[in-house]
């Protein structure tokens, strides 16, 4: 049992933090290239396609030091670590680069998500398009952002973790 628990360990330290540097990269590349405003969809296809891969290949490296079993629930435990420290290194990332590489950042994201509530809602008063805009901004606080930074990575890790747990599965003989 301590065996399995170091695994996951190692396993979740080694490709959360090639998940959260792959991450930090795509949004380095995300902000020289003018894109980490507006968020083209290749940039959400190209995050997710990193997350299922790094979360398949960690499962896949738990499976061959376990062995070759898995179980759905020895899945969701290292799909979930792999996450949460993938997610602690980018909150961390994203803390620093909202307060001090980008600080115009949360008032560039207000103008845009203004800007796109008029283009997509044209018969919105501006008075509701003040009253969605002072709610987005409660929620662009630092803080929050990087909770949800964490949370955000936590719910899709299990998501992807729980699927491809049961692809993946190949329980213990029973003795």
């Amino acid at each position: 049992m301590k065996n399995q628990k170091d695994a996951i360990k190692k396993i979740a330290f080694n490709y959360g933090i090639i998940w959260g540097l792959l991450s930090i990269a795509l949004s380095v590349i995300a902000y020289v290239t003018d894109n980490h405003i507006e968020r083209p969809m290749w940039l959400t296809i190209a995050g997710l396609a990193i997350m299922a891969g790094i979360i398949v290949y960690g499962l896949k490296a738990f499976k061959s030091e376990n062995e070759g079993y898995l179980s759905v629930s020895e899945s969701l435990k290292v799909g979930l670590a792999i996450s949460l420290i993938a997610a602690i290194i980018g909150a961390i990332y994203n803390y620093i680069f909202i307060t001090v590489i980008e600080p115009e950042y949360v008032i560039q994201m207000l103008e845009f998500s203004s800007e796109q509530m008029v283009i997509q809602n044209p018969d919105m008063t501006q008075e509701q398009i003040d009253m969605a805009i002072g709610i987005t901004e409660k929620m662009m606080t630092p803080t929050i952002m990087t909770a949800m930074g964490i949370i955000i990575p936590l719910f899709l890790g299990f998501i992807t973790s729980l699927i491809a747990g049961l692809i993946m599965k190949v329980n213990r003989p029973e003795h």
